[in-house]
């Protein structure tokens, strides 16, 4: 991916300015928005790559513009927040962000998490543009060419990591793929803050794919080792 567009949603100057001074080093092209309604206007009309977004915004909370974002974009979004506890950052995850980094933070980790970022969506076009198949797994279908999943028909509201860990769990369908495979495959790492994410971003794609996500049919959880894709016979 050439020269990929960061919209930078920052209401505190310095941080905003530090951010954007990176990315321009680093010859990232960039947007600003200082608040919660310019961040989903510019998101919608300029079409950005990845958002960077705080959750402390003047005019609303960052969980709500992650919300209006997923309504129509599956754009990554990494937050970058000084809220540290781990009831905001599942609340951010199951919201439908991608990542999510706490102030204060070094700019080599940020650089980081960009780069894998970026890493992820060549690696998901290559994938769309290689495979023109259809998988289907009882009423589960997905469209790898147009980067589209169904259930029953109907198009599945799902976020970039969601329909990425789908594909990479069709594709082996009937294999176990431990917790370290998947989180390398998903974010190119292995950290144990992964490996917690996985596990909320498993639970939201449950929730979306399964009729019953206490008795789940397609997914199959293998405790202390990972996840499996069930066969289904429809």
């Amino acid at each position: 991916m050439n020269n990929p567009v960061v919209l930078v949603v920052e209401d505190d100057a310095p941080v905003r300015n530090l951010i954007v001074t990176t990315l321009k080093t680093h010859d990232y092209k960039y947007l600003t928005a200082k608040n919660g309604a310019e961040a989903v206007m510019m998101a919608s009309s300029h079409n950005p790559d990845v958002l960077f977004l705080d959750l402390g915004l003047p005019d609303m909370d960052g969980i709500d513009v992650i919300r209006k974002v997923r309504s129509w974009s599956n754009m990554p979004v990494i937050v970058i927040s000084a809220r540290s506890d781990d009831a905001d950052k599942i609340e951010a995850l199951d919201a439908g962000a991608d990542d999510y980094l706490t102030k204060p933070f070094s700019v080599e980790e940020l650089l980081a998490r960009l780069r894998v970022t970026i890493r992820r969506l060549a690696l998901m076009n290559s994938d769309r543009n290689a495979d023109r198949s259809v998988y289907t797994n009882g009423k589960l279908m997905i469209d790898y060419s147009a980067g589209v999943a169904y259930l029953a028909g109907e198009e599945l509201k799902l976020t970039s990591m969601e329909y990425k860990l789908l594909c990479l769990l069709a594709r082996n369908t009937g294999k176990v793929l431990t917790h370290t495979y998947i989180t390398q495959n998903i974010w190119g790492r292995n950290w144990d803050s992964d490996i917690a994410s996985l596990r909320v971003f498993m639970t939201t794609l449950r929730k979306k794919i399964e009729p019953s996500p206490d008795a789940p049919k397609y997914i199959q959880t293998h405790i202390g080792i990972g996840y499996r894709m069930l066969k289904v016979d429809e």
